[in-house]
């Protein structure tokens, strides 16, 4: 069974409770970043349980795999439907670190694509490297330096595919929205890039800073064909106070 089968079976537990699939974790080393958790896999087998109970579904779109770290895409449909991006560390051929970032679901947006749907499988696999160091420096140079009049330096304007549901398939909305300030003058800003995971043609860049004025985490995901971003695919979360954290690792 390899680790993306693993966690498949881990996140799907979800829906029935099982306890079965959290063996994959190792509760003596578990590190669990989401600030809404308990340490380790006992809180986590309380978590599914309780989650159980409200007949959840859990819909893994894509997974890949990148060294000891498997990262996922996912619908979830509990008493809300949300989507979110599951990271897990594993050593040993067991789990022993987990981050997530998880938001409503919205959408579809106007060019009429979901925060989920297009492809799923990685290829271009030798090219994991190349397109890695391309979304890390899109994001350093365009996101965290604010460089907006180097869009088209790392996007493919005629084909972008975009899924966030506030947005289009133009570059030039992208734009706007990353210059666009609320009415307390505020924009969306990057403050620095925590980890940026590869398989092939996908690779899933982690951030952190605010939005609307909020301490928030950035995941998003993109697929690269050509050494241009053709698709793009995110989740933006609110980071709890550090007063209303379960844990005591942090989102990063």
């Amino acid at each position: 069974m390899t680790k993306i089968d693993q966690i498949r079976a881990l996140l799907k537990s979800i829906e029935t409770g099982d306890p079965g699939p959290i063996a994959v974790v190792n509760e003596a080393k578990y590190i669990q970043h989401n600030p809404q958790t308990h340490e380790g896999s006992e809180g986590l087998a309380a978590l599914f349980q309780r989650l159980s109970k409200t007949s959840p579904r859990v819909n893994i779109v894509r997974a890949f795999e990148d060294g000891d770290f498997v990262f996922g895409h996912t619908e979830y449909d509990f008493e809300s439907r949300r989507i979110g991006f599951e990271v897990f560390r594993f050593e040993d051929g067991q789990a022993v670190e987990h981050w997530d970032n998880i938001q409503e679901r919205q959408g579809p947006n106007e060019s009429g694509r979901s925060m989920v749907d297009g492809p799923t499988e990685a290829v271009d696999l030798e090219l994991t490297e190349s397109n890695r160091a391309l979304v890390r420096s899109f994001v350093d140079v365009v996101l965290v330096d604010g460089h907006l009049d180097r869009l088209t330096d790392f996007i493919d304007a005629d084909s972008y595919a975009e899924h966030n549901p506030r947005l289009t398939d133009s570059v030039s909305m992208l734009r706007s929205a990353l210059e666009a300030k609320d009415q307390n003058g505020r924009h969306i800003d990057y403050h620095r890039i925590h980890r940026v995971l590869a398989e092939g043609n996908f690779v899933l860049c982690v951030s952190e800073g605010n939005h609307g004025g909020a301490h928030s985490a950035f995941y998003d995901l993109f697929r690269v064909a050509n050494g241009k971003v053709m698709e793009h695919w995110d989740t933006t979360e609110k980071i709890a106070p550090r007063s209303e954290w379960k844990n005591d690792n942090g989102k990063f």
